[in-house]
C-alpha cells in the first residue's frame, strides 16, 4: 500500500489517493465551469437605429426586432446633468447607423440587455470614458472580466487627469448620485 502506513486498510488507503487527486479535480471542475460561464455569454449583431443617452441604444436585429441595450461598465450623464448631452452626442458619432455586435450574458430591471457594444472590435463605452463623457460603474464591476475592470478603471484615471470631458468640472456628479438626489427632491415636491 503506496499511500498508508503499514497499519493502513484498503479502503483508507483508496481515500488517501481521491484525496491526492482533489486538486486536480477540483481544478477540472473549475475549468469546466469557466468554460460553461463563457458559452453562457450570447451575441447579437444588427444596426442601431436610436441612441437614446449616453449609455443606452437600439439595435435592430436580423429579424428586423428593436433592442434596447444598456452599455456595460459605464454610467453617463444623465440628459440633464453636465456632459448629458454631449456624452449622447459622442455616442450618437461612433454607433448610429453603424452596424454592431453586443456581447452580453444579462438583462437589467428594465428588461434592457446590458452587454458590450462593440463597432469594427472597438469597445463603445471604452471609447465613452477615453473622451470623459461616462464613469466607470464600479457598481457592477464584479461583472466584468478582470481584464476590462482594469482598462475601464485605468482609462477613467487617465481622462480624469488630462481633464477631458465632464472631468473639466472641478466636482463632477456621478450619475448615480445625481439620480438619488432627483428623486429626494421629486418626493419632497409630491408631499402635500
Amino acid at each position: 500500500m503506496r499511500g498508508c502506513n503499514p497499519s493502513c486498510s484498503p479502503k483508507s488507503e483508496a481515500v488517501s489517493v481521491a484525496l491526492k487527486r482533489l486538486p486536480s479535480i477540483f481544478g477540472s471542475l473549475l475549468a469546466a465551469s469557466a468554460i460553461s460561464f463563457a458559452a453562457a455569454a450570447h451575441t447579437i449583431e444588427g444596426r442601431v437605429v436610436r441612441v437614446s443617452d449616453g449609455d443606452t441604444v437600439t439595435l435592430l436585429d436580423g429579424s428586423h426586432a428593436q433592442r434596447r441595450i444598456r452599455l456595460a461598465g459605464i454610467d453617463a450623464p444623465e440628459k440633464a446633468q453636465p456632459y448629458g448631452g454631449a456624452s449622447t452626442r459622442h455616442l450618437s458619432g461612433m454607433v448610429f447607423g453603424e452596424s454592431v455586435s453586443v456581447e452580453y450574458k444579462k438583462h437589467d430591471r428594465y428588461g434592457r440587455i446590458v452587454g458590450k457594444v462593440l463597432k469594427d472590435g472597438h469597445d463603445a463605452s471604452l471609447e465613452q470614458i477615453r473622451a470623459g463623457l461616462a464613469w466607470h460603474y464600479k457598481q457592477y464591476q464584479r461583472e466584468q472580466s478582470r481584464a476590462d475592470r482594469s482598462t475601464y478603471a485605468e482609462l477613467e484615471n487617465a481622462a480624469q487627469q488630462a481633464h477631458a470631458g465632464l472631468w473639466r468640472d472641478p466636482a463632477p456628479v456621478p450619475p448615480w448620485t445625481w439620480r438619488v438626489e432627483q428623486r429626494a427632491k421629486h418626493r419632497i415636491t409630491q408631499e402635500p
